[in-house]
């Protein structure tokens, strides 16, 4: 008791500091978990949670029977998450070693403000911006009339919508999510470095041996963290360009729960789907984060 009084004594401060945070996680984290009670209810939002009868596991029967509109939505998911992470997620080391590799220093803060700005663009604007670059009318089939030439069709068609979103979701984070990786890239022992350019190591060499298992910790701490959250593709993205490409295309785990839940007015099939995905998510991460383990790394927490 005398320790943790000098503790609290000691870090008071920050501890103060870390109060508003916390509170927040705690009202807008951590107390909305209880609605998922309303998984298992016929909800009802002029009865409440506490007066909805309880229906037990009827709110599953999409899940359980396989429904084809819930499938629909499985498999555009699985797609989509499956794309990004093979292709979206490396982006980001690539372009960190590219920049890190940059001699001059003007240059490379240059390089990473523009690469930065994309990020703090909304969705809204960004789909907005491809649509005028791409779209029907756009700048590109205007130029390509203009030239004589044959126009391309690429917003809002159904299959290309995947590739559309995925190039979306490139342009506008790619950048930002480097800056974990510089972050990382700043710590790499310059003494080791040195070692291999003496023994006469490449430049791939350096990379291989030297860079990439320096920052290898971070990249799978990210991977981990990516998988958690792997059946979330981006619900505003999506639901703004779902009308030009139907539903068969761009309806994700995400927008169902939308669609059923908000505008269908099927709370309690929404919520159960919305459950599944977030135990489905704890079940990645915790898997993904034992894997690590057994590969040597420490992964999100130790053991």
């Amino acid at each position: 008791m005398h320790s943790l009084r000098n503790r609290w004594r000691r870090d008071r401060v920050l501890l103060l500091l870390a109060l508003p945070g916390v509170t927040a996680l705690l009202l807008f984290h951590y107390l909305p978990l209880g609605g998922n009670i309303i998984a298992f209810q016929d909800f009802q939002p002029f009865l409440g949670i506490w007066h909805s009868p309880y229906v037990g596991l009827d709110n599953f029967e999409p899940v359980l029977t396989g429904d084809p509109v819930f499938l629909n939505a499985l498999v555009n998911t699985l797609i989509i998450t499956l794309i990004q992470v093979v292709f979206v997620f490396p982006l980001p080391i690539c372009l960190a070693l590219v920049l890190n590799a940059t001699i001059s220093e003007r240059l490379k803060r240059l390089t990473q403000s523009i690469l930065y700005m994309p990020h703090f663009l909304s969705w809204v604007i960004v789909v907005a911006l491809f649509q005028q670059m791409f779209g029907n009318g756009g700048m590109l089939n205007g130029w390509l009339r203009s030239a004589d030439l044959s126009t391309f069709h690429i917003v809002g068609v159904p299959e290309l919508f995947k590739l559309m979103i995925t190039s979306q979701v490139i342009w506008k984070d790619t950048g930002w999510s480097t800056i974990i990786f510089l972050a990382a890239l700043s710590r790499v022992d310059p003494a080791q470095m040195e070692a291999a350019v003496v023994d006469g190591a490449s430049a791939v060499r350096r990379l291989w041996h030297v860079t990439l298992p320096s920052i290898r910790p971070v990249i799978v701490l990210l991977l981990i963290l990516r998988l958690g959250d792997s059946l979330s593709v981006g619900f505003e993205q999506i639901i703004l360009q779902q009308a030009q490409v139907g539903a068969g295309a761009s309806e994700v785990l995400d927008t169902y729960v939308y669609n059923h839940g908000i505008v269908g007015g099927d709370w309690g099939t929404a919520a159960a789907v919305g459950l599944i995905k977030g135990i489905v998510g704890v079940a990645l991460v915790l898997g993904a984060n034992r894997a690590a383990h057994a590969l040597g790394e420490q992964g999100v927490y130790a053991k």
